[in-house]
């Protein structure tokens, strides 16, 4: 089996192309660094020649609402185009739980996505992660006001990355699924609660103001927006295995 790994340096992505190499499977890593351009289209050719499966877990560069509209569709387009041109048989994509709920900011990117995905003539599943632990510490890092960190109160799942890429390459060689499959953390958080942990681990004592306008990657949350549905993969990592690891 030949898979095509675009966004094969990223977190996620380096992760799912050592998985499939621990299991005998042929991966082609797609990345500037190997001379590919999946904005520009430049080495995808190439690079998806003889592709059985393509594995797209690329992300924009920002996670601004405009910013990651004009990334994905880019760069979507030009990966299934490439795709469809190989006869490719599988095309797996690298989604977010919640996406189809919030439809603002990064969250909208993704369902756009996701929508040319489906479109696609090209056998598809979509794997939709929970935030990871690394992402559900960005509200403190960009939502700091005079009074404190603003976080809103939504549910969340934190992830383990490594755990989500062993989920993305084992969908990698399974069957399409013609439709998603979700991945959560197993532990169940406030993001609020959790953001005041996050910080308070790393030593940062600024205050938490829980605020439900506070935003999210850009998108206003309701209380259960990013947490998986029923039927969910549930990884195994705690927030304070990862946080003793890190």
């Amino acid at each position: 089996m030949r898979v095509v790994v675009a966004g094969a340096t990223g977190a996620i992505g380096s992760r799912a192309v050592a998985r499939l190499r621990d299991h005998g499977v042929e991966v082609v890593p797609v990345s500037r660094g190997e001379g590919v351009d999946v904005t520009t289209g430049q080495g995808l050719k190439e690079a998806l020649s003889g592709a059985e499966v393509v594995v797209d877990v690329t992300d924009a560069p920002s996670r601004g609402e405009a910013q990651s509209v004009d990334f994905f569709e880019t760069a979507t387009a030009n990966l299934l185009q490439a795709a469809a041109a190989a006869g490719a048989e599988h095309y797996v994509v690298l989604s977010v739980v919640g996406a189809e709920h919030a439809r603002a900011g990064y969250f909208r990117a993704k369902v756009l996505q996701e929508q040319q995905v489906r479109r696609s003539p090209i056998p598809y599943s979509i794997v939709r992660a929970t935030p990871f632990f690394e992402s559900v510490e960005a509200p403190s890092r960009v939502n700091m006001r005079e009074d404190g960190v603003h976080v809103a109160p939504a549910l969340v799942r934190p992830a383990s990355t490594d755990e989500v890429a062993a989920v993305v390459a084992h969908t990698a060689v399974g069957m399409p699924l013609f439709g998603f499959l979700e991945v959560g953390g197993p532990e169940e958080f406030r993001l609020d609660d959790l953001t005041t942990k996050l910080m308070a681990a790393r030593g940062d004592l600024r205050g938490v103001v829980t605020d439900p306008r506070a935003p999210f990657f850009g998108a206003v949350l309701g209380e259960r927006t990013l947490l998986p549905g029923p039927g969910a993969h549930l990884t195994h990592e705690t927030v304070a295995q990862w946080l003793a690891r890190r």
